[in-house]
């Protein structure tokens, strides 16, 4: 759920997303996780994509980036939460994680390459 709020002249951009039992906020691209652990904030996120962004077997990028490494390669069998790609993005970097097992029949994207949010990365088989 995204949404903006404005208090007196400061404008926010609010985010709400669930990660496994937490809560993640980001409130201008600021991160905070919110469960039964106390509140903190996130350095080095992990980020699983959600089932909604898998059509037709394509890991899509959940933000837009830098990709600065790719941990598999064309062939090769992956495992449900087995780390694919490092994004960075607002001096952040964030692992992007297989969601389901599979084949890794396409990468689109190399090293250093920068993309946009919902752009394909690799398509699992």
């Amino acid at each position: 759920m995204k949404f903006k709020i404005k208090i007196g002249q400061k404008e926010f951009d609010i985010e709400i997303l669930q990660v496994g039992e937490e809560t993640k906020i980001k409130v201008n691209e600021k991160e905070f996780l919110f469960g039964e652990k106390e509140e903190r904030k996130i350095s080095h996120p992990r980020i699983k994509i959600p089932k909604k962004h898998f059509s037709r077997e394509e890991i899509l990028a959940p933000i837009s980036g830098e990709i600065s490494e790719i941990f598999v390669k064309e062939g090769e069998r992956v495992k449900e939460g087995q780390k694919l790609f490092l994004l960075s993005a607002m001096k952040m970097e964030n692992e992007i994680l297989a969601d389901k097992e599979g084949r890794v029949k396409k990468i689109f994207v190399k090293k250093g390459q920068t993309v946009k949010k919902d752009e394909v990365l690799l398509i699992l088989e």
